[in-house]
Order: structure tokens, then C-alpha cells, then sequence
């Protein structure tokens, strides 16, 4: 499994467990088998998008692609926003980060 395979895959993990959802309850709000999540999550299955999709929608996450440039001034967004979910207490103590991202190049 590559790297950022496992990225997205633990951002999934992660974001089920911070809700509170089992495997099982996920599944039932997705409508993508229990079995098939217990695979996702332990890498043992290619993650095809449309499961992607349905995963991170009940999660609350959306999936995104966005030009290279435009990155900095999403991830303010992100920050602004998560600000103004705080009562306007920025949490500076978790990195806005995407669950994966290309490497920086100099083009």
C-alpha cells in the first residue's frame, strides 16, 4: 500500500472514530457494506471513488480537486473557518492539512 494511499485511508479512519460511528453504523448510512469498510480501512481493498464519495459525505468530509495554486488560500479558508466553529478560537494546535496532496514542485 502507498503512502498516501494509507493518508486517506487513516483521514477516513479517523473522522469515522471523532464522530462516534462503528464500522457497522457507517455502513448503514453509506450504504457500503460493513465488510467492504473493514477492508478499506485495513488496506485490503482498492478504494474505488464512488465508495469514497459515499464514506466521506457521511462523514462530513467533501473530496475536492483543486488547481495547485489555489491550495494556500483554501487552506485559510479552512483555518477562518474552523475558527469561526470554535467561537472564533483559533485551535493553532492542528495543522490544516488535506489527506493527500502532490509534492511540491518549482514549476
Amino acid at each position: 500500500m502507498s503512502y498516501v494511499t494509507e493518508q486517506i485511508l487513516q483521514s477516513l479512519r479517523e473522522a469515522r472514530i471523532s464522530k462516534g460511528f462503528s464500522q457497522r453504523e457507517l455502513s448503514a448510512r453509506s450504504g457500503v457494506p460493513q465488510s467492504h469498510i473493514s477492508k478499506i480501512e485495513s488496506g485490503g481493498v482498492d478504494l474505488r471513488m464512488s465508495s469514497l464519495i459515499a464514506i466521506a459525505r457521511v462523514l462530513d468530509l467533501e473530496l475536492f480537486v483543486a488547481p495547485k495554486k489555489s491550495v494556500p488560500a483554501i487552506k485559510s479558508i479552512i483555518r477562518s473557518s474552523i475558527g469561526t466553529h470554535n467561537n472564533g478560537v483559533s485551535d493553532e494546535s492542528e495543522p490544516i492539512s488535506p489527506a493527500y496532496q502532490l509534492e511540491d514542485d518549482d514549476d
